[in-house]
């Protein structure tokens, strides 16, 4: 039963992540900050392999600081 619990949440986290990459590809901002905002999230899914529970919390506060228009400038 906990394994099917854990699969749902995964299910919702790769939900989540899809979404975010929508919102990243959306932005009209540089290339380079567009590359740190995708390396960001390729990040975060590494970590839902090992760390589901991590990774929603940066994928949260991730998606939050974008949905709020904290977005890096681009880094030279």
């Amino acid at each position: 039963m906990e394994r099917d619990g854990q699969l749902e949440l995964y299910a919702v986290v790769a939900s989540q992540l899809k979404e975010a990459h929508r919102k990243v590809r959306a932005l009209q901002v540089p290339e380079g900050v567009r590359m740190a905002l995708t390396r960001k999230l390729l990040v975060i899914t590494a970590a839902a392999k090992h760390d589901l529970a991590g990774a929603t919390r940066r994928l949260e506060r991730f998606t939050r600081d974008l949905d709020e228009g904290r977005i890096p400038s681009e880094e030279r």
